[in-house]
């Protein structure tokens, strides 16, 4: 017969048996050792149904082609700029990729992005060596002013966003905030600046207890009691 050992959301570390029967898929950061389905990594228990896998905890951001990430201009090139991806490959953004205008060789590039300036864009490609080129040409990216950015581990993205995006959503009705949230783990917050610090503790929070159940309720109390306003917001 088969059974989930391990509850969904759950911490489990390497070696801790998940599931046992032939009824349920191994899938990232689990396998199978004769019936049973056990941990390869310390990380979050996932259950799709019939497939068990276990999320990390930590890791670094893997570039890949077609992701919407914040970058920061480190170095201003001859034939564009380099940026930093958060992870441990920079990418380059050339001339033609600038800008949907046309940027004229020659040009002073710093009037366009400046060293330490902000930006979503959109890895277009990543070769075999790991080197990265991205666009700002397409809906949404654009070089961002004012507001500040923060770090949190890739692994948590999804949970700072939520399903269907209602994390993230809660937290924007709450604090009147205007947040996007980079696939590569930079979330840029903007609005008046007693509510940027709301919504970035609030972010910092979901980060550091992504694995505990109930986690959207607790931000929703959180919130409540920070902004003093009632989250008219379904808990899911």
């Amino acid at each position: 017969m088969s059974e989930i050992i391990a509850k969904e959301k759950e911490v489990v570390v390497p070696g801790e048996i998940l599931a046992t029967g032939m009824d349920y898929l191994p899938s990232n950061g689990t396998y199978r050792h004769g019936d049973n389905i056990v941990s390869s990594m310390l990380g979050v228990l996932r259950v799709d149904g019939k497939v068990l896998k276990t999320m990390p905890l930590s890791g670094a951001y893997l570039p890949m082609k077609g992701d919407t990430i914040i970058a920061q201009v480190t170095e201003i090139l001859i034939s564009g700029w380099r940026v930093d991806t958060n992870s441990a490959y920079s990418a380059v953004l050339s001339l033609k990729d600038g800008s949907s205008s046309y940027i004229p060789h020659g040009a002073d590039l710093s009037q366009y992005f400046g060293i330490g300036d902000y930006m979503i864009t959109k890895i277009v490609n990543v070769t075999s060596q790991n080197l990265i080129d991205i666009t700002m040409k397409g809906p949404g990216l654009r070089k961002l002013k004012g507001g500040r950015a923060i770090y949190v581990n890739t692994n948590k993205v999804p949970r700072v966003i939520g399903k269907g995006g209602s994390m993230v959503s809660m937290i924007k009705n709450c604090t009147g905030c205007q947040i996007t949230v980079g696939q590569n783990g930079v979330i840029w917050v903007q609005g008046e600046p007693k509510n940027e610090i709301i919504a970035v503790d609030t972010i910092k929070k979901i980060e550091a207890e992504s694995h505990i159940p109930g986690l959207t309720e607790k931000i929703k109390q959180h919130l409540e009691k920070v902004t003093g306003k009632k989250v008219n917001q379904n808990v899911v």
